[in-house]
């Protein structure tokens, strides 16, 4: 009840962020899971970590609509017909994404935005559009207040692709994140060379490995931070393992690697199950939502994203030299790479119910990290301030970890402001990145008011008035604010412009 009260006199949340703060907390009341005791020990030194998905699982925690059949077919329960023009379409998406729920309890994927547009351009000038989609984007933003909001573009070059990128520029919005998905073979290199521009100025787009990821799902869609989820399903839960806090428990590197992992790793995945156990046989969601009946989900599309977080503390944790770090030295980096293999080998012979778009199995992803990671860096990143001096030493570091995560891995970088200059510089160390291995990377520039936090946008200026206690739009901006400071993410190495 003290919770409850705090949320309604908080004098830093609107109306809108104490209703759902409301609802998480009412949630929470509820004591559905059988969660065994050993799990619960793991949970409360925080080596297991929920996420805060809620005691009461009622909905998975992303959810990617076939918005293109949406489109096609209209949508009884709205009482939509399908669009025959711009405003209709734009109208129809926006009534759409009102109802299409997620954790944050705003949806998390828009769709390939470029492709639902595209189609409706004929006719219609580029002044006009720009109007329309100007105001489509500046909804979107004040109405969906919550950055882990995700839009997609490419990987073809379209008429409406550059609109978008354009307005992205001139409007400097935190909402929606977006992701140019990038096939040096289908992209072409101008197009590719204005996402790039525009990200540094505003962050967006990052670029997504178009040609690694298809190999993982017939349809794939980029939702939240940096997801890789198929279209027409998404995902149950994403608990993740906090490998840090795991490894300070140790006796030992062997019985780190041989026991205890191994043993987090099951009480996890079973925790994970009793979620997706729940959802799927108790909550009634596959049964009532209207989005299943019309085709645009199927329960049979639903996977569950096993998360992992800190590689490099835990690998940094055990090395006896401790001058030897991850990112750095060869020994740290083989231990860390012997840790994946053993969540990777784990997750891929260990059943997750109800996964079958999966094969039956957890999907593994590299987590970005909450406000309360202090000290413990997103997914398999190096920490800031030990990023190597050569680019290109970073880049092949990261690809050799993302080869284990099929449902997202990404790296993020910091250019001066001279990279403006030279998109072209810019666009060949994405395809350098790509051709090593390398799943997502994204680019803002050194002076811009928009920064990825871990892999979502905030604001500066929206973080400094929630320094000073103001109530801003963004409930990201609450995560993204503490987060700034105590991951250091200010120090963030800046690249040249080349």
């Amino acid at each position: 009840m003290s919770n409850v009260l705090d949320i309604v006199t908080s004098g830093a949340l609107t109306y809108e962020q104490k209703v759902v703060a409301l609802a998480h907390a009412a949630e929470d009341t509820l004591e559905v899971l059988e969660i065994p005791e050993k799990t619960k020990y793991y949970m409360e030194i925080g080596a297991i970590c929920n996420l805060n998905e809620g005691n009461g699982p009622y909905r998975p925690r992303y959810i990617m609509p076939d918005y293109e059949k949406a489109v096609k077919q209209g949508c009884r329960f709205l009482e939509l017909d399908p669009p025959q023009d711009l405003d209709e379409l734009l109208n129809f998406l926006m009534i759409l994404y009102r109802h299409v729920p997620s954790i944050t309890s705003y949806p998390v994927f828009l769709g390939d935005l470029d492709k639902l547009i595209e189609p409706f351009l004929d006719g219609v000038s580029d002044e006009e559009a720009e109007k329309k989609i100007r105001l489509f984007l500046r909804y979107l933003d004040r109405t969906i207040t919550d950055s882990f909001c995700h839009g997609n573009l490419g990987p073809e070059e379209t008429r409406a692709g550059r609109i978008i990128l354009k307005l992205e520029k001139e409007l400097q919005q935190a909402v929606p994140n977006l992701t140019l998905k990038y096939d040096k073979d289908i992209t072409p290199d101008d197009f590719a060379e204005l996402a790039l521009y525009t990200s540094l100025f505003c962050a967006n787009p990052a670029m997504c490995n178009d040609r690694m990821h298809k190999d993982t799902y017939e349809r794939y869609g980029i939702s939240s931070c940096y997801n890789i989820l198929p279209i027409g399903g998404g995902s149950y839960t994403l608990s993740r393992i906090v490998l840090p806090r795991l490894a300070k428990t140790a006796e030992s590197k062997e019985q780190f690697l041989k026991e205890l992992l191994p043993d987090c790793l099951k009480c996890m995945a079973d925790y994970m199950n009793e979620r997706i156990k729940f959802i799927v046989e108790r909550s009634n969601f596959f049964e009532s939502s209207f989005l299943v009946k019309e085709g645009l989900i199927s329960r049979d599309k639903f996977l569950a994203m096993f998360g992992v977080v800190g590689l490099a503390e835990a690998a940094n944790w055990f090395m006896e030299d401790k001058t030897k770090i991850y990112g750095h030295d060869a020994d740290a980096d083989q231990l860390a790479d012997d840790i994946m293999t053993v969540i990777s080998d784990f997750t891929k012979q260990y059943p997750a119910l109800y996964s079958e778009v999966a094969d039956g199995h957890f999907l593994l992803h590299a987590q970005v990290g909450i406000d309360s990671d202090i000290g413990i860096t997103s997914g398999v990143r190096i920490p800031v301030g030990d990023e190597p001096e050569n680019m290109y030493d970073h880049l092949k570091h990261s690809a050799r970890y993302h080869r284990f995560f099929p449902t997202g891995c990404a790296d993020i970088f910091a250019f001066d402001v001279t990279g403006r200059d030279n998109p072209g510089a810019v666009l060949d160390i994405v395809k350098g990145a790509f051709d090593v291995g390398d799943k997502y990377i994204s680019f803002y520039a050194s002076d811009s008011d928009l920064v990825r936090i871990t892999g979502y946008l905030v604001k500066r200026s929206e973080m400094e008035k929630f320094d000073r206690g103001e109530a801003v739009l963004q409930n990201t901006t609450q995560l993204g604010a503490p987060t700034y400071k105590s991951a250091h993410l200010a120090d963030r190495k800046v690249r040249s412009g080349l």
